[in-house]
């Protein structure tokens, strides 16, 4: 169970992070109106909210860089996952990238998944 619980995580975490470096609107479809986003402190609810917050973000450029992703089954009755992602933020080319923790809340529908959580920290040394 572990195995299928990591490939699904992993597939999700590169889909999301590609996504997200190449083109943020695309990213709207993974959210739904009972969705939220806590993005450094400040909770946004709905697919349209968190696809506009996610596109306006003050940067041209952003590149991920997943150090670590850890994964769980959230229920015992239904196959949601919890995902915890680790890892550097290279902003517009700067030389220093941030360190970034995001957790995702994984909802099954239809054959994929869709975010119900999201939690993004900077995490400052």
């Amino acid at each position: 169970m572990a195995s299928e619980i990591d490939t699904v995580a992993g597939q999700f975490i590169d889909f999301y992070y590609q996504t997200f470096d190449s083109d943020r609107t695309g990213l709207a479809a993974l959210y739904r109106d009972t969705s939220m986003l806590s993005f450094e402190g400040a909770q946004i609810a709905g697919a349209a909210a968190i696809a506009e917050k996610l596109v306006t973000l003050p940067f041209q450029k952003v590149q991920h860089k997943v150090t670590t992703k850890d994964a769980q089954p959230s229920s015992g009755t239904v196959a949601s996952l919890l995902v915890s992602v680790t890892g550097l933020l290279v902003v517009d080319d700067s030389p220093n990238p941030l360190q970034f923790s995001q957790v995702f809340h994984l909802i099954p529908e239809g054959g994929s998944y869709y975010v119900f959580n999201d939690i993004f920290r900077l995490n400052y040394a």
